[in-house]
């Protein structure tokens, strides 16, 4: 195919949003970048779903079967707390569990540092314990390790203890579900009256899935679930939503009017708003996740307050989930739900009839002037798009290669070198022979 036609397909790729813009040559982030529909997200959606269908089953199988490793706020029990440094040094978490275990006859089920330098303290938590065994697992402690005051000398007065209720944590749990309820009406609401129904229905549908797989990672692993990880689920939601909104919103603009054209499909015009927003959702989550690495970081590892890991874990975990979801099942599912309607369905059919008669068209067209009708290209074609690329590389490889043998470079050579016809000199005119001598004109 001529290059002048090679040009025309790409504006006409980039317009219709059918993942050939660009060419083979493009980069991956030019791609990113300029959102012209390279990246067919929407057409493999059976895919994303198979994946998502896969990764819900393998979580809620965990929660139905290991559960949630639920903390002290939830089960009730004992903490007791002392210093980290004692009489002949820093104290070992591990060896002050193990301490209290011996002491008690019951296994502790955590301990933990908390704080850093002068002010760390090691904690221990198990299940509630009578006053009888919290007095011998003091006691115990402060023979073992003589924990210092804050006046450099060891005291038994710096261990302490503190009994937490069951019934505290399940009115959290109560709270957070309430919360969570009244969050899922208001953000229906919210989506029926700024979109349309399945917008409203598939965003739903992916904030559960966020929610699901945030509390599958956390039974699988076994995160340690605390106040702090209902909070940091309830936060993660708006993150969610948020991205989606913002797909919606691009989706909305790219199918207003849409039913009456023919230029592009539902599907189409959606994969194209998906890629479009696409380096933008990618960039929020990239922002969103350093603080919360931040956290992670310098709250839990330099710090060593646990509150703060157990609502970085639950954020970390919910953003990865709530991007993914929000790029690769969202949008999706609206392409489903949408294309199930008859007018989209029909429109459909206009499209890929009114892309046919242009292909027909075009063909006739070229066989009227003596072209071959295989030479015609169709830009929202992606297969007749990769092969014109193969076409016309392979043109190229061919136009590099000297294409005379060498019994013909022989022959040129001595046709060079022929000598040439005495008489007019090479360049100049042989206008004047044409008149007699002595005859010519006058000027």
């Amino acid at each position: 195919m001529s290059e002048g036609n090679s040009a025309k397909t790409e504006p006409a790729a980039e317009t219709d949003g059918t993942g050939g813009s660009g060419g083979a040559k493009a980069s991956l982030f030019q791609r990113l970048y300029t959102g012209t529909g390279a990246f067919d997200i929407v057409g493999h959606r059976k895919r994303w779903f198979a994946a998502f269908a896969l990764l819900i089953l393998v979580c809620a199988g965990s929660l139905g079967v290991k559960g949630f490793n639920l903390g002290i706020e939830f089960e009730g029990g004992t903490q007791i707390q002392l210093p980290a440094q004692g009489a002949e040094g820093r104290i070992d978490e591990d060896a002050a569990k193990d301490v209290v275990s011996d002491a008690t006859g019951v296994s502790a089920s955590e301990a933990q540092v908390v704080g850093v330098g002068d002010a760390a303290a090691i904690q221990v938590r198990l299940s509630s314990l009578d006053p009888g065994q919290v007095a011998e697992a003091k006691q115990a402690l402060f023979d073992e390790f003589r924990p210092l005051a804050a006046n450099g000398q060891p005291s038994g007065s710096v261990i302490s203890d503190s009994a937490v209720s069951a019934s505290w944590g399940g009115e959290i749990s109560q709270q957070a579900l309430i919360a969570l309820g009244v969050f899922l009406v208001l953000v229906t609401v919210f989506l029926v009256i700024y979109f349309e129904k399945w917008m409203a229905v598939s965003a739903i549908i992916t904030l559960l899935h966020d929610i699901i797989v945030t509390a599958g990672v956390y039974s699988l692993v076994g995160f340690e679930v605390t106040p702090a990880t209902v909070i940091g689920l309830l936060t993660i939601l708006g993150f969610s939503l948020y991205d989606t909104v913002v797909v919606f919103d691009k989706v909305k603009e790219n199918t207003r009017g849409l039913l009456n054209l023919t230029r592009r499909t539902y599907a189409e015009a959606a994969n194209l708003a998906l890629n479009q927003t696409l380096m933008r959702s990618i960039n929020t989550s990239v922002i969103a996740l350093l603080p919360v690495l931040g956290l992670m970081v310098i709250g839990y590892i330099l710090l060593g307050t646990g509150t703060l890991q157990d609502l970085a874990l639950v954020q970390l975990t919910g953003m990865l989930a709530g991007v993914v979801s929000s790029v690769l099942l969202a949008t999706p599912l609206l392409v489903t739900f949408k294309m199930r309607e008859p007018k989209y369905v029909q429109q459909a059919e206009r499209v890929a009839e009114r892309r046919a008669e242009r292909a027909r068209a075009a063909q006739a067209e070229d066989a009227a002037d003596g072209v071959d009708p295989d030479d015609y290209f169709d830009p929202g074609d992606d297969a007749q798009l990769e092969s014109e690329l193969r076409k016309e590389k392979a043109v190229a490889a061919a136009a590099s290669v000297p294409a005379r043998t060498q019994k013909a470079r022989d022959r040129n050579r001595g046709r060079d070198q022929r000598p040439r016809r005495s008489g007019t000199p090479t360049g100049k005119s042989t206008a004047g022979k044409s008149a007699p001598s002595g005859k010519r004109k006058r000027s």
